[in-house]
């Protein structure tokens, strides 16, 4: 499916988005410049769609502390592969802290991060059968339990986050996440990993040529790997545990990952240089064994679903409020970053790839017709 106009119009939109907080904020044409202005502390973002209206003490105050397990309560695993510093932490915190108040203490929630439980495509598998209760998951390995999931991981798919907001929080999103119960799992909410962005140990890169030859680890993934073969890159399929042992030895050259995580597993030390080009936005959804989730009662079921919700909007609320001053630290620590890249480059480059995963078209349609009427 020819997308020319769209990502003409989506690249005249992501060049005049700063940097800096402000990618992350999820903001509309309207309020952009207002919440780029923030200070970092989550100013601006109180009244934008998709954060909740948490305020900026709110999100200063966010933990990385999972709320002690009341006695007596019914304990649900909850399974993630970063370390504690990350925003899936901060959401699984907030959920676990929300379903533990709204049930009374009834149902409380253990964190397990830094892949105690398993790799993403572990924990989704453990998780079908029923044998992990819950995680928190990049988008990417989704598309091996729904072939629709794929749609999400299209290259340039949306050129801000009010436009992703948009179609997550929405009809499409819930529909997409309806789909993996065919493969017994449960899609509770949309989470945010963020825009992903290219860094590698070998060279600057400024446009798509200057992509081929790098040996860049991917998601297990069909959509980015396609991707990252059409930029000319040998792409190397490869869960997240194992890559950063690849990254330190140089097994790989690169990989690409939002600025958080970047910032969180300090990839400076074996990064040299990052190129914020966006090529897609990674949700990180909360997901539950739907075997686990039907034996609920329906009272129950909507406070994990709208604990979910809550859960994710406040930690998009807190990335946003960070990558000011994770962007910043990326280049104190000797990052060389292209923070404007020949992104028209990057997307002439992948436009094969919708022509490839033309199954996708449907979606990709759905989805066009929600963020044309973002403002």
């Amino acid at each position: 499916m020819k997308r020319t106009a769209m990502m003409a119009a989506m690249l005249a939109a992501a060049m005049t988005v700063s940097f800096t907080g402000a990618v992350y904020a999820g903001e509309t044409e309207t309020s952009t410049e207002a919440a780029t202005e923030a200070d970092g502390a989550g100013e601006g973002t109180e009244n934008i769609p998709g954060y909740g209206g948490f305020s900026a003490e709110d999100v200063k105050n966010a933990s990385n502390v999972q709320p002690e397990i009341p006695e007596g309560a019914t304990v649900l695993k909850l399974g993630t592969t970063v370390n504690e510093n990350d925003s899936f932490q901060i959401a699984a915190v907030k959920f676990a802290q929300l379903v533990q108040d709204k049930t009374n203490g009834k149902y409380a929630i253990e964190i397990h991060p830094n892949g105690d439980l398993g790799g993403e495509r572990d924990m989704l598998e453990s998780m079908q059968m029923d044998t992990l209760d819950m995680g928190i998951v990049t988008s990417g390995p989704f598309v091996n339990f729904s072939q629709d999931m794929g749609v999400l991981d299209m290259p340039f798919l949306f050129a801000d986050n009010a436009q992703a907001y948009a179609v997550f929080d929405g009809k499409v999103g819930r529909e997409l996440l309806d789909t993996l119960e065919s493969s017994n799992l449960k899609g509770l909410a949309y989470a945010e990993r963020g825009f992903r962005n290219l860094t590698n140990s070998k060279k600057a890169v400024h446009s798509a040529d200057d992509v081929k030859g790098l040996k860049i680890r991917v998601m297990e993934n069909d959509v980015y790997t396609a991707a990252f073969k059409a930029l000319g890159a040998d792409a190397v399929p490869m869960n997240w545990n194992d890559t950063l042992t690849a990254l330190q030895q140089g097994t790989v050259d690169g990989e690409e990952n939002p600025i958080n995580v970047i910032n969180s597993y300090k990839l400076w030390e074996s990064q040299k240089y990052a190129t914020l080009d966006r090529h897609s936005y990674s949700s990180a959804i909360i997901t539950m064994s739907l075997d686990k989730f039907n034996e609920l009662d329906a009272d129950t079921q909507k406070i994990f679903l709208d604990s979910a919700q809550e859960a994710a909007e406040f930690e998009r609320a807190w990335t946003a409020a960070q990558e000011k001053d994770q962007l910043q630290a990326m280049k104190d620590n000797g990052m060389e970053v292209d923070e404007n890249p020949d992104m028209e480059s990057f997307k002439k480059a992948v436009q094969p790839v919708y022509d490839q995963y033309s199954q996708y078209a449907d979606y990709v349609k759905k989805i066009d017709d929600v963020i044309k009427d973002v403002q």
